[in-house]
């Protein structure tokens, strides 16, 4: 977890400077668009391919300080190693799904790229998202997979 837990945050650290870019695009775009008249060209564009991207990559964060939706209804009131025994078990289930997902993505980006699949407005190749979005979701495979074999420390609880 000594090598997981600095990637992780760089990931987010990337996904949130990919998130700060688009905000001053859109304002920038928005003050344009008010004052001027005049926009950024194809900045939903823009804007859509850097939150898809930003989106993987804040996910493995998220799986590291167990930011994901817990419900906890019906083990509430069940023992201490029954609940850590589900949360092994759920941890494995979301590394399945993500592994899913970056396979998934994987495909879709290769297609992409093979397909020299662009944007309508700008012509930006959609592979680019893809190429950011797998990383995220494979780190994320590899820390559910840690916690599922090796449980959870106990300062990666997310705070309520």
């Amino acid at each position: 977890m000594k090598l997981l837990e600095p990637l992780a945050k760089a990931s987010a650290i990337l996904a949130g400077l990919l998130m700060t870019v688009i905000t001053l695009m859109t304002c920038v775009s928005l003050i344009g668009r008010n004052t001027t008249g005049a926009t950024i060209v194809g900045d939903f564009e823009l804007t859509g391919v850097a939150a898809g991207a930003a989106i993987a990559l804040f996910m493995p964060f998220c799986q590291l300080r167990r930011g994901n939706i817990i419900v906890d209804f019906f083990t509430s009131r069940a023992a201490p190693g029954t609940n850590a025994r589900l949360d092994r078990l759920g941890a494995l289930l979301l590394a399945a799904t993500f592994a899913l997902l970056a396979w998934r993505t994987s495909l879709g980006g290769l297609n992409s790229f093979n397909t020299n699949s662009e944007t309508q407005i700008l012509g930006f190749p959609e592979w680019i998202t893809y190429a950011f979005m797998v990383p995220g979701f494979v780190l994320t495979v590899v820390i559910a997979l840690w916690q599922a074999c090796f449980g959870f420390a106990e300062n990666s609880k997310a705070h309520p």
